[in-house]
């Protein structure tokens, strides 16, 4: 038996839960860069192309596999350059960092800068950024298969078609569109998150072009330097996790502090309003004091040129 029927064998009979699906992102990143054909047709899935539109596929950023990525020249993206023609960035993605916008366009951007000096910035190659996800993007517009491109934004007139970003929601299947499911995007998002092997023996069953991608999982499973790797990433995934909790936890204790500091200083504010209105009334008062005290003064004084005391006075009014 050779190692291709060697490993076959034992994947048709492994059962039970898989230590590393392909949402652990160096576990994506081995499957793809070991099994071509998988590349190949997860690209052909993706784009809407045939398979005999592949002459090429290549990987620009390989790394040995079970190699550590704590070095920073690792990145578990994946760089492709299809028939020399286009530049394809895939990666996966588990933790929302509330920045995959902004840092998708990021990569796109550079890898849209490819001009060979003197050329004509007509000959730019296009570029694709996919990036599978395992939460949802925008809250309030779930969507499975999102493609972004640069268009008018008064009548959708397309700017270019050599820009193009690809959002693909692993949670959501369940609104993958007709084409999608026709180009099987889909079915690759559920293999992407079986977490037992007869899930995805199910999935292969009715895909059987996927059963070069189970088998290469299992390989990729198998392989101990490959495993410790997968490990590592998912103890650094709980700490980025916990660490983004923390994060989160300790903005939204800022948050509410700054607002309750807010609140105090407003009310300050009330109370010091209230005691300039108090010390302005109080002036008034004092000011109209002053006043009834002067008049008071003033009569005092007639009276007493015209020889009324106050006792006559006091006498005149008795009368």
């Amino acid at each position: 038996m050779n190692q291709n029927n060697a490993t076959q064998y034992k994947y048709l009979n492994a059962t039970g839960h898989l230590d590393y699906n392909m949402t652990n992102d160096y576990m994506f990143r081995m499957v793809l860069q070991r099994d071509k054909a998988t590349l190949s047709a997860l690209i052909c899935s993706v784009l809407g192309l045939e398979n005999d539109e592949v002459l090429d596929v290549q990987i620009e950023n390989t790394i040995e596999p079970g190699s550590a990525i704590d070095n920073k020249e690792y990145q578990l993206d994946i760089l492709v350059i299809l028939n020399n023609h286009a530049y394809i960035n895939l990666e996966m993605q588990v933790i929302n960092y509330n920045n995959w916008p902004e840092r998708s366009l990021s990569y796109l951007c550079r890898r849209f800068d490819n001009v060979t000096r003197g050329k004509d910035y007509s000959t730019v190659k296009p570029v694709y950024h996919i990036g599978f996800l395992d939460f949802t993007l925008f809250e309030d517009h779930p969507e499975f298969f999102a493609r972004y491109q640069l268009r008018n934004a008064a009548d959708n007139y397309l700017y270019t078609a050599k820009f193009n970003l690809f959002v693909i929601e692993l949670n959501h299947t369940d609104m993958a569109r007709p084409e999608d499911k026709k180009q099987k995007v889909d079915t690759w998002a559920k293999l992407f998150k079986a977490t037992t092997w007869e899930e995805i023996k199910m999935i292969t069953k009715d895909n059987p072009s996927m059963n070069s991608t189970a088998e290469t999982i299992f390989l990729s499973n198998s392989d101990y330097a490959i495993r410790e790797q997968c490990r590592v990433r998912e103890d650094n995934i709980a700490h980025e996790k916990y660490q983004k909790e923390c994060l989160e936890k300790l903005t939204k204790e800022n948050e509410d502090l700054t607002k309750e500091i807010y609140n105090l200083a407003k009310e300050k504010d009330t109370l010091a309003e209230e005691n300039n209105t108090l010390a302005e009334e109080n002036n008034t008062l004092a000011e109209e004091n002053n006043t009834l005290a002067e008049e008071n003064a003033r009569l005092l004084a007639l009276l007493k040129e015209k020889g009324i005391t106050a006792e006559k006075f006091g006498q005149k009014e008795e009368i």
